[in-house]
């Protein structure tokens, strides 16, 4: 059974994408509605900084197709406290809310832990995934390099596995490829990490950070492309992300990676990106 993509970037409401992906002119209250025509979902970076009201969840649901899905990142003062446990409840009602809110367009949630919480909360962690509810595919983002090394990178895989959590697999090759660039400079606050493809949960979400400069991404695009490929044909559901230092560059560059899946018979369900520019 053929599995489910979606691609689209980090956030709509950028005012860089006028002429590129928004008719130049175009208003701020519309560019929800055409960036999910032109990508069928996006990384809800703003629920890391406020919880949206229900009034707005509604709006973004009337705004967007069937199609068309939110992954919303938990709120940083749920996520970026010292212990997670004690948040718990405010997690439950964090995505209770996100549910009654977006309906079906509710895709994912994800918590991004911050670099200071290393293996040695372990148990904390444990007791903190293993309540929150299953209604709605959840993904955990660890930035502390210990992780990764590999007694506690395979403890964390296998307890997620078994959870059916997804790991968030964040990608900075490109944008480390390239030290020299003036114009990364200042802005590569996403950490240097390793990229580890495990045996994933039924979801897997990607936040690939791309350069401005498409010859950085030409090999890892064409790497994910293949791995997408294998998971699609597994029947899993990946949400792929495209980022950039320079966001202006999102819409291009999630084109470019939009047209390799397509070559491998991929076809996201939205319509086709066309740029303005």
């Amino acid at each position: 059974m053929a599995g489910k993509v979606y691609l689209g970037c980090a956030v709509w409401a950028h005012r860089g994408w006028l002429g590129r992906i928004y008719p130049t002119g175009t208003p701020a209250k519309q560019f929800l509605s055409l960036y999910s025509h032109c990508f069928n979902t996006v990384e809800g970076n703003s629920t890391f900084y406020a919880v949206p009201k229900q009034e707005l969840l509604y709006r973004w649901r009337q705004e967007t197709h069937a199609e068309f899905r939110f992954a919303l990142k938990l709120p940083k003062e749920i996520s970026h406290a010292a212990q997670l446990a004690p948040k718990v409840t405010a997690a439950q009602q964090f995505i209770e809310k996100m549910q009654a809110g977006l309906g079906d367009r509710l895709g994912c949630i994800f918590v991004q832990l911050p670099p200071s919480y290393s293996p040695s909360h372990w148990p904390d962690l444990q007791e903190f995934l293993s309540n929150l509810p299953r209604s709605t595919p959840l993904a955990l983002e660890v930035r502390h390099r210990n992780w990764f090394n590999p007694s506690q990178r395979h403890q964390l895989e296998q307890f997620l596995h078994q959870q059916q959590i997804a790991q968030v697999l964040l990608d900075t090759r490109p944008v480390y490829a390239d030290p020299e660039n003036p114009r990364l400079a200042g802005e590569r606050h996403k950490p240097n990490l390793p990229v580890h493809f495990s045996d994933p949960a039924g979801h897997i979400l990607v936040r690939y950070i791309s350069h401005p400069d498409r010859n950085f991404n030409y090999d890892y695009m064409h790497l994910w492309a293949d791995q997408i490929s294998s998971w699609y044909s597994q029947g899993k559901t990946v949400y792929f992300f495209v980022h950039c230092p320079l966001e202006d560059y999102s819409p291009n560059n999630a084109k470019y990676f939009q047209e390799l899946l397509a070559e491998k018979g991929i076809k996201i369900s939205c319509p086709q990106l066309q740029l303005f520019e």
